[in-house]
């Protein structure tokens, strides 16, 4: 394993890529550690749209939403007090 600095990674990226590879790189700053290393991406892990993402709303549809349900609370408290 080779531990470099993020300045360093960032001054030599193609190098530690090329070199993730064959042995497995970790990226060190101040607060985090990383690891890079070249295995390949199995076509499995890669998610594929299904009915989770179809039933996903936007975040404006959230806003929305959200917007209405405090109206509601807001007017029903209103006409409480």
């Amino acid at each position: 394993m080779t531990i470099v600095t993020a300045n360093e990674f960032n001054s030599n990226s193609q190098k530690y890529f090329s070199m993730a590879v064959n042995s497995e790189i970790c990226i060190k700053d101040d607060n985090y550690m990383f690891h890079l290393t070249g295995n390949p991406i199995d076509e499995q892990m890669i998610l594929q749209p299904d009915d989770d993402l179809r039933r996903a709303i936007t975040l404006d549809e959230l806003f929305d939403g959200a917007r209405n349900h405090i109206k509601t609370i807001f007017t029903k408290n209103l006409i409480i007090i």
